[in-house]
């Protein structure tokens, strides 16, 4: 959260139209199994019914593509069926974005890993695409 908290304030994100929430707990049921996933979102970033950011922030020895499949499976307890869910994994040292649509089918995609440790400091990357996120956002139209 060192790095994060910064990067949510200068991102706008504390700000309306935005409102963020902590240890967000989701629960999935798989269709095959009935079995159900719970989990916990780290902090939820929320506008109207539309989730935006739900970041995993793990530890720094930690690998963010082992928290892909968490972010995903939590991406997919949002209520919001016709506008994407973003996501972003991180631990402070490296970033990845995700989007999920889930009309007509779930499908997900993600960006390139940006690290810290890169040439040029890829915060400023992470950044960028948070404020576009919040942007696009703003700018869709929201269903009630």
């Amino acid at each position: 959260m060192v790095v994060l908290s910064p990067l949510l304030d200068m991102a706008g994100f504390y700000d309306d139209p935005f409102y963020l929430r902590s240890e967000v707990g989701v629960e999935i049921a798989t269709e095959d199994e009935g079995e159900v996933i719970r989990g916990r979102i780290d902090v939820l970033v929320l506008k109207d019914r539309f989730w935006i950011l739900a970041l995993e922030a793990k530890r720094s020895d930690f690998d963010v593509n082992v928290a892909m499949g968490q972010a995903l499976a939590s991406m997919l307890a949002n209520p919001e069926v016709e506008q994407p869910t973003f996501a972003m994994v991180g631990h402070g040292q490296s970033f990845l974005f995700l989007k999920l649509t889930k009309a007509p089918q779930p499908h997900y995609s993600n960006s390139r890993l940006f690290s810290l440790v890169n040439p040029g400091n890829d915060l400023y990357e992470v950044l960028k695409v948070m404020k576009r996120i919040g942007e696009v956002v703003v700018a869709e139209p929201q269903s009630d």
